[in-house]
């Protein structure tokens, strides 16, 4: 059933848990996301991107999700939420098409613009009843630092700066950085736990990770105690569909023409890959 973020990341902030924010693609991995969530008893979140948008089309994988959701697995709380919104015409592209959860991403910009472009796009969103996360802080992509060892100091989140800036623009949710990073860029060796209590201490919405869909079970469970309620998962994802494309064509001996074969052993890898982040997480069993 489709139900509001807003309302999961209340109960995972209330429960002591987290949720999982899971990419999706195409029908595949939505089937794979939806199914661990039911076998598990998992609230989840699927979440899709600009891109995504771009290559399925809007309102296409909006109601892929939707349809799926309610008709094959009506007892799994499920959000819909955009992810890494960069502009006020993705957000409005993405609201129109029916999605009630985005995230604006400024991080790239400096305090000032971030605190301004932020706070005109919730209004817009408590004017359509749509749930608003915001990034403050820099979790770097490879893209952008290579593999080179960079100043964190330049990426974290402020304590002081995350209670401003939740009070000045009234978002819904915060993803903060504390030392993840997206896809393969390289991560602080120990996640700043300290700055995430001490934002925890002064922001009252449930705070986001990003980028640690390759984080251990240990570090994911100190990242919750600390006042996590969220992770975004993306790279995983891709990693246990690609890979098992791979393993396929490499596999000459059992080599398949059946589309529908090659990809439903991806679509079961991918199951198997949310199903181990559900665990650590510690959803299971909260539907």
């Amino acid at each position: 059933m489709i139900v509001n973020v807003k309302d999961i990341l209340a109960d995972a902030k209330k429960g002591g848990y987290a949720v999982g924010a899971f990419n999706t693609v195409n029908l595949e991995t939505t089937q794979a996301i939806l199914k661990a969530a039911y076998e598990l008893r998992s609230p989840v979140i699927i979440q899709v991107t600009e891109k995504t948008m771009d290559y399925t089309g809007g309102r296409a994988i909006f109601n892929l999700i939707k349809n799926i959701a309610e008709f094959y697995y009506p007892n799994v709380p499920v959000g819909i939420h955009l992810d890494h919104g960069k502009s006020f015409e993705v957000i409005e592209r993405a609201v129109e098409v029916g999605i009630t959860s985005v995230m604006y991403d400024g991080s790239r910009k400096n305090y000032a613009d971030n605190v301004a472009m932020t706070k005109k796009i919730a209004e817009f969103c408590k004017g359509k009843g749509v749930h608003i996360q915001a990034e403050l802080g820099n979790v770097p992509y490879f893209g952008e630092v290579g593999v080179i060892d960079i100043n964190w100091d330049d990426y974290m989140t402020d304590p002081a700066q995350a209670e401003k800036f939740v009070q000045e623009t009234g978002v819904d949710a915060l993803a903060v950085a504390v030392g993840n990073a997206h896809d393969f860029a390289k991560e602080r060796e120990i996640p700043d736990f300290a700055r995430l209590e001490m934002i925890r201490k002064v922001v009252d919405v449930p705070l986001i990770m990003h980028g640690a869909s390759d984080w251990t079970a240990e570090k994911a469970k100190e990242a919750i105690e600390k006042g996590i309620s969220c992770f975004n998962v993306d790279t995983a994802i891709r990693l246990a569909f690609v890979n098992s494309l791979i393993n396929r064509v490499k596999n000459k001996e059992e080599m398949s023409f059946d589309l529908r074969k090659i990809l439903g052993e991806s679509r079961d890898q991918v199951e198997d890959a949310v199903k181990d982040k559900i665990k650590i997480f510690g959803s299971d069993g909260r539907a």
